[in-house]
């Protein structure tokens, strides 16, 4: 059963400059904390997973003196769990007034997967409360209703590390490799492809220039039929997926279906690599027995020095162009 998990902030709603970068300033303005982060300041916030994390890239020895800020590391992490609590609060208002619009195709893409039978979930760094925000916003009620929701501190490591993706994929019972990741960030990417997935990226506000080497697709967004049209434009297709103007499920589908088929090349290819090194070895086995190599002497050096350029009993080395190389596998396995 193929499963779609998206990410939250700038995949279902281009959050982080509407919503989480006033919410914060608010916070810190709330807090009587001397900081207010510009829009280029963010730009370099967001590349932090986590709303705490990012809140603690403030605690340097002198920003906590000038605050009379406590010291003790036990009471600063509670200082920081109450601004950040605070902060949610001010973000959920702000989602919950509904300023900020869904990203464009997010709902279309969602209710059609769960039509055709896909598992839906999100996965997201942010507290759970603004991420079922969110995705109350971009889904509506019902459609929200058959989402699993994976987010905050259920896992110890923040984007990019894996174990956000990882645990969604355990907790839903599904294979990696039926599972589509839709996400905006390169640290985002960089989470699904640790955990196995596929990776289709649709760029948001701050990420449109990060690098997405390793996603299977690259666009501006799902996009959206009219009387709203918004092109999907493509920035990336290493897959030959091929998207029309409007991304839809049978796209990540041929995703999946194109990912696997680059698993099962490279797979063939490390097999069609160990026959090869095992057939080198069984003839420098034989050659052995038979007395030895060109120079006339005893057996060569153990299994554990031969090489695939010891293709003769005198240990010359192949011409490497004659081997050939394989591609990378765009997806770790």
């Amino acid at each position: 059963m193929p499963a779609l998990v998206f990410d939250c902030d700038g995949v279902l709603a281009d959050t982080e400059r509407d919503g989480h970068l006033p919410a914060f300033n608010a916070t810190f303005e709330e807090f009587g904390l001397p900081v207010r982060w510009s829009d280029e300041e963010y730009a370099q916030k967001i590349k932090v997973g986590g709303g705490k994390e990012r809140m603690r890239t403030l605690l340097t020895p002198d920003s906590i003196a000038a605050a009379g800020l406590p010291s003790a590391p036990d009471a600063l992490a509670e200082r920081v769990a109450a601004w950040h609590r605070r902060k949610t609060e001010i973000y959920t208002g702000i989602i919950r007034g509904g300023s900020i619009p869904p990203r464009p195709g997010v709902r279309r893409v969602a209710a059609a997967a769960h039509e055709d039978g896909w598992v839906l979930a999100v996965a997201s760094t942010s507290a759970e409360a603004s991420v079922r925000s969110v995705l109350e916003l971009a889904m509506g009620p019902e459609l929200a209703a058959h989402f699993s929701v994976f987010a905050g501190d259920v896992v110890p490591r923040k984007k990019p590390a894996p174990d956000i993706y990882a645990y969604a994929v355990d907790r839903l019972g599904v294979d990696p490799a039926d599972v589509v990741a839709i996400e905006d960030s390169r640290n985002g990417m960089l989470s699904a492809l640790g955990a196995g997935l596929v990776c289709a990226i649709t760029t948001s506000a701050y990420t449109g220039e990060e690098d997405f080497t390793g996603a299977g697709l690259v666009v501006t967004s799902l996009g959206d039929p009219p009387p709203r049209e918004i092109i999907a434009r493509v920035l990336s297709d290493p897959f030959g997926v091929r998207p029309g103007p409007y991304v839809v499920p049978a796209d990540l589908a041929a995703l999946l279906a194109a990912d696997a088929a680059a698993a099962d090349v490279a797979d063939v290819g490390d097999i069609a690599d160990t026959a090869e090194a095992d057939g080198v070895e069984a003839d420098a086995d034989a050659a052995d027995a038979d007395g030895g190599g060109a120079d006339g002497g005893g057996a060569r050096g153990g299994a554990a020095q031969r090489s695939h350029g010891d293709r003769d009993s005198g240990g010359a080395a192949s011409d490497p162009a004659a081997e050939g190389t394989r591609g990378p596998d765009p997806r770790p396995h």
